[in-house]
């Protein structure tokens, strides 16, 4: 029987031939040994051709399911303890999984390639980077570097443990990337330059950049509930007060509207108080 590889490296592939042509030969001459998965997320080019002249495993789905269900699926197969993503468009340089090894095996949990502003397909990109950044900065209580970043490397059974949140869609990085901040594993960020893809993304910014905010928040109040409920309570309140302050001021009286604002308020605070207790007691039931 042969023994199970150390890294397993899976590639998520649409219509990525093009991209796998250029890659794929450096990842076999790199990698010789270790365990290289293509998902083949139901494509209509020569993806599967352009893999067969390769010492690669791949693994087709019958129709598109999309970039998170494509990487759930190699997840799965994986035999290696070490696991790498990385896009199959040729954005990302197969020498920097060595980098980011290197790093890991330094302590890490998980290390994300965090690309530089130059290495963003657009301006607009690269503020909705940012803005996506900061925001899961704040929820996690960690620096964010690279939020939506595909190229990383991470502890095969921790990456498992949230396997079941991750959607199916194009968000799978922001999903993984907060829950192993909010569980508390260690995750490291290395600079990488990222070229410019292969053929055309499946991304449009609009569309997903809404899914990608929502699943921030989604994950954030999986396991921090209180840092979306304070900040709305807390502006329930001072809009309450203020409000109570103007119509006291000017009509010497407490108005119904700021009662059902302080009302609520606290309402939210408390919802907000039980959602962190039941999560906590689901977290530890998994621990």
């Amino acid at each position: 029987m042969t023994s199970a590889p150390i890294l397993s490296i899976v590639l998520p592939a649409r219509d990525e031939s093009a991209g796998l042509r250029r890659i794929l030969p450096q990842l076999c001459e790199r990698f010789a040994g270790e365990e290289i998965i293509v998902v083949n997320d139901g494509s209509t080019d020569d993806t599967v051709d352009v893999c067969a002249a390769f010492p690669v495993r791949v693994i087709s789905h019958p129709y598109p399911k999309g970039n998170g269900a494509a990487i759930k699926t190699g997840v799965h197969a994986a035999r290696g303890r070490i696991l790498a993503t990385m896009d199959a468009d040729g954005q990302h340089d197969p020498a920097d999984i060595r980098r980011l090894i290197d790093r890991y095996e330094t302590g890490y949990h998980m290390v994300v390639g965090a690309r530089n502003a130059g290495s963003q397909a657009s301006w607009g990109r690269l503020l909705a980077n940012k803005i996506y950044n900061w925001v899961a900065s704040w929820m996690v209580g960690q620096r964010v570097a690279d939020l939506t970043s595909g190229l990383r490397v991470a502890n095969a059974d921790k990456f498992r443990e949230f396997m079941h949140l991750l959607p199916n869609g194009f968000s799978y990085p922001t999903t993984i990337t907060m829950s192993f901040f909010r569980a508390g594993y260690s995750v490291a960020y290395e600079p990488i330059q990222a070229s410019e893809r292969e053929g055309r993304s499946h991304i449009n910014l609009l569309r997903d950049g809404a899914r990608f905010l929502l699943i921030i928040f989604k994950i954030g109040t999986l396991y921090s509930p209180l840092k979306m409920f304070v900040p709305i309570s807390a502006l329930h309140f001072l809009v309450g007060l203020s409000y109570y302050g103007y119509t006291y001021v000017n009509y010497g009286r407490f108005t119904n509207m700021s009662a059902l604002l302080l009302i609520t308020s606290v309402l939210i605070f408390l919802i907000g108080l039980v959602s962190e207790q039941i999560t906590s007691l689901i977290y530890q039931s998994k621990r």
